[in-house]
């Protein structure tokens, strides 16, 4: 399971909470994942973005890349093939991040290959909530839709619109195979 992976990088860090607003609908057509999986998986997300905030606070972005890479490691399937990545503020010519480098350059930026990215996952981010849509497991993957707020140092909360897709790996870990996220409409 892929919390079991993170546990031992995000406990015992002093994170913020993370938390779920709401049951959310839940379409199971059969297959071995459970519905406790995927929100264990969402919450490892969301403690493994605030351990890379205060990872990079406390000590600087050496560490928070090296956590970054654990993360991406062990929470996506880039072993499994390309990653349907497109996270919230990438932008043309590298709007997808289909590889493991593309995705650690949006966490922690400081990247040649990856210029306009400045890591996100450094924005000082204390505190993640996930508000599912609905939760649609089928077989060996699961998909999920809804919004994620995360609050940073200083009380402000970003709210995005997210979608992920997981699968089973070999060894019957849950693995994000898609990450869709974007800013929702407004006029």
């Amino acid at each position: 399971m892929m919390k079991s992976l993170l546990t031992s990088t995000v406990l015992g860090l002093g994170l913020g909470v993370v938390s779920f607003a709401n049951a959310a609908p839940v379409t199971h057509l059969g297959g071995d994942i459970t519905e406790k999986q995927v929100l264990e998986a969402q919450q490892a997300w969301g403690e493994a973005l605030v351990a890379i905030a205060n990872k990079y606070e406390e000590k600087g972005i050496e560490a928070a890349t090296e956590l970054a890479e654990s993360v991406i490691d062990s929470a996506y399937g880039y072993d499994i093939g390309p990653v349907l990545f497109k996270p919230t503020l990438a932008a043309a010519p590298q709007t997808f991040r289909s590889t493991p480098e593309g995705a650690l350059a949006y966490f922690v930026g400081h990247s040649d290959e990856f210029p306009e990215d400045s890591g996100f996952a450094l924005r000082g981010w204390q505190e993640v909530t996930v508000d599912n849509a609905a939760i649609f497991i089928n077989g060996d993957a699961a998909l999920t839709m809804g919004n994620v707020s995360m609050v940073d140092s200083d009380g402000n909360t970003t709210t995005v619109d997210k979608s992920w897709g997981y699968q089973l790996d070999e060894d019957n870990n849950l693995r994000i195979v898609l990450h869709h996220s974007s800013l929702p409409f407004s006029n």
